[in-house]
């Protein structure tokens, strides 16, 4: 996980910390400073700065999908009618009020937002594409990508 252009800040130590948790949230402290080569008390007092910091937002469990039965997942492109601050910040607000929409990115290219929705079946996206998505505020037209397959899907 070596990134040359985080925060001058962050030592190596810090970041193995950081590789180490985004692997395992739930690691216990002491396990987690044997990782790094440090003794549990520097261990815990750099996981709180890290915490502090911003640089840990928290820790979530990751759900199976498949057991859980929404496995569909599609990516809808956003055009909306108005590019105004306006217009952005009441689609990104509403946008936060959906459960489907996994993931919401606003987009430099041929269209505004690019979203990740995930739901039961070609059925369930349709009926949240025609209405909700499509009664967003401002959205012009959509037009959707069907995932056949996650090869990758990671939480940074």
């Amino acid at each position: 996980m070596h990134h040359p252009d985080l925060n001058d800040d962050l030592d190596r130590i810090d970041l193995r910390i950081l590789e180490v948790l985004s692997g395992d949230g739930r690691i216990a402290v002491t396990e987690l400073a044997k990782k790094v080569g440090l003794s549990k008390s520097p261990c815990q007092v750099r996981l709180k700065r890290l915490q502090d910091e911003g640089y840990i937002q928290g820790f979530r469990a990751i759900l199976n999908a498949a057991k859980l039965g929404l496995e569909h997942v599609a990516f809808a492109e956003v055009k909306l009618t108005d590019t105004t601050e306006k217009a952005l910040s009441a689609f990104n607000k509403a946008v936060l009020q959906v459960p489907e929409i996994e993931q919401c990115h606003m987009i430099a290219g041929s269209f505004d937002y690019l979203l990740k929705i995930r739901t039961r079946d070609i059925q369930s996206y349709r009926r949240v594409l025609g209405e909700v998505i499509s009664t967003l505020p401002y959205v012009g037209s959509t037009s959707t990508h069907v995932s056949m397959q996650s090869v990758k899907d990671e939480a940074f």
